[in-house]
Parts: C-alpha cells; sequence; structure tokens
C-alpha cells in the first residue's frame, strides 16, 4: 500500500466520525449541561482505533465504510464512557485524559457519571441506526448482543473489576492477560467482528478476524504498558507512571522492559498471520496493526 492511504482513510472517517457523534448527541431532548458534558470527552481527541478497525474490516469486504457509521459511533461512545468513568477519584482518580482536564474536573463528579451513563446507554440506540437495507434485522440483535457482551460483565466491566482488584498485588501473567483481554481487548475486538457481522462473512473468516482482533488487542495493551513507563506525557495526554502509582502489574514490570517489547512483536506477528489467512483485502488492517505496535501516544 502507498504511504499516506491510512493517514488519509484515519482522517476521512475520523473526520465523519466526530461530525455525526456531535449531531448524535445535540439532537438528544436533554438538558444542556449533560449534552455538553458527553460531548466534551467524545471531543477530545484519541485515536479512534476501534472506529477506524470497523471501518477498516467493512473496507477489507469491499464495504462502503459510510454504511457501518452508526454502528462506529455507538463503539466511540461505549470507549468515551468507558474513560470518563475510569478516571474518576473512585476509579483511576485521573486529572488528564487526550490531553484535557477529565470530565469530572471540568462538569464535576455527579455530572460525569451520568454523561458516562448517557452514553453507554445511548449507543444502544445509536446501533439501531444502521440501515435495514444494510444490515438485516437478525444480523442487528447479533450486533446488539455481542456489543453487550463486550462491554459488561464478561468483557470491559469485568476486566474493569478484576484490574481493580489486581491493585497491590503481584499479579502472575495469566492474571494480567485476563484483565487486558476483558477490559481493552474485548472492546477492540468486537470492533472488527461487528464489521464481519455487516459483511455477512462466512464461519472461517470471522474465526480468522476473531483471533487477528484477539492478539491485536493484546498488543494494543502491551504497548499501552510500556509508553506508561516510557513514553512522553504530552504525546500521551495523560500522566506517565500512573500505574506504577496505582500499584499495579504491567507487562514490563512481570517481563521487563525487553521482555514487553518482545512480547509486543510476538502478538503484531500472530495478528498478521490470522489476517493473511483471511484473503480478504486487508491492505488498512495491516496498516493499523503496524500503528499499533510503533505508536507513541
Amino acid at each position: 500500500m502507498e504511504t499516506g492511504i491510512l493517514e488519509t482513510f484515519s482522517k476521512q472517517y475520523q473526520q465523519q466520525l466526530i461530525r455525526e457523534l456531535r449531531a448524535l448527541v445535540e439532537k438528544l431532548d436533554a438538558p444542556s449541561v449533560i449534552k455538553d458534558s458527553m460531548i466534551y470527552s467524545l471531543e477530545a481527541g484519541g485515536k479512534r482505533i476501534r472506529p477506524l478497525l470497523l471501518f477498516a474490516t467493512l473496507d477489507a469486504f469491499g464495504i462502503d465504510p459510510n454504511k457501518g457509521l452508526p454502528a462506529a459511533c455507538a463503539i466511540e461512545m461505549i470507549h468515551t464512557y468507558s474513560l470518563i468513568h475510569d478516571d474518576l477519584p473512585s476509579m483511576d482518580n485521573d486529572d488528564l485524559r487526550r490531553g484535557k482536564p477529565t470530565n469530572h474536573k471540568v462538569f464535576g463528579e455527579a455530572i460525569a457519571i451520568l454523561a458516562g451513563d448517557a452514553l453507554l446507554t445511548y449507543s444502544f440506540e445509536v446501533i439501531n441506526l444502521l440501515s435495514d437495507h444494510f444490515v438485516s434485522p437478525s444480523a442487528k440483535i447479533n450486533l446488539v448482543i455481542e456489543m453487550a457482551k463486550a462491554a459488561g460483565a464478561e468483557g470491559m466491566v469485568g476486566g474493569q473489576v478484576a484490574d481493580m482488584e489486581g491493585e497491590n498485588k503481584v499479579l502472575s501473567l495469566d492474571e494480567l492477560e485476563y484483565i487486558h483481554i476483558h477490559k481493552t481487548g474485548k472492546l477492540l475486538k468486537f470492533s472488527v467482528v461487528a464489521g464481519a457481522i455487516m459483511a455477512e462473512a462466512n464461519p472461517r473468516i470471522l474465526q480468522d478476524l476473531s483471533a487477528f482482533a484477539h492478539h491485536l488487542g493484546l498488543a494494543f495493551q502491551i504497548q499501552d504498558d510500556i509508553l506508561d513507563l516510557v513514553g512522553n506525557q504530552q504525546k500521551i495526554g495523560k500522566p506517565v507512571g500512573s500505574d506504577t502509582v496505582n500499584q499495579k502489574s504491567t507487562y514490563p514490570q512481570l517481563l521487563s522492559l525487553e521482555g514487553a517489547r518482545a512480547a509486543l512483536q510476538n502478538q503484531i506477528k500472530l495478528s498478521k498471520e490470522y489476517l493473511k489467512k483471511t484473503d480478504l483485502n486487508t491492505a488498512l488492517l495491516y496498516e493499523i496493526t503496524d500503528l499499533v505496535a510503533s505508536r507513541d501516544h
């Protein structure tokens, strides 16, 4: 693929995503403060890796990524709600997110909690805005079920609980992997699987894409752990060393920094192997995989 195609693709669909997210929130018949709080965090920046994965998966099947915009918005709403709640004093107690004051620092804890609640619940309404001509009713139901699993107690929330319970403890590698697979990996994996469901992928391709996303999710989190140790706060947009402050086990802590980097490369290698097996036009997904491995924020 020519250099810059992913950058152009990403910029185009990020802009569309942001416009649509704002429009979806602004049209709500709700108090202005809650809408302002929701938009504040939705527009705070970030990598938008989950919507980008969904768009790139649709592209791999030769489908116009625009058709998946409601699903991409729903995923980004869930991710953003999780960050708002993650930053609360009762959770990670962070003052910065994506280079800006965290939601509760601007709107107060009560509104921040409610903004997160509103984004989570609205996401399930938004995903149903997918065109009936593109996604069948049965496929929509499947998407809703899989999104709920990825976000709930069997996924992101369960991973967050395990993460909190793991503070001030030295976890095993298996225990740490459980946290990352659930807290970060499940929703990231859903972003790819959702694209495959909308494309009506056959079971073999769905299985290979699911495995690809599983290893990519682990790679993403290993790099997060590395950046928390050696990253640049201005680029990351949040304090470096927060895992150490919160006494959390990390890949560098358990494997050493070099061991964590080796584990990262292994997960990237496995991701690409499963991607190759799909026989799809996966050039964009390959580039995203490389981006996950080399990102500095």
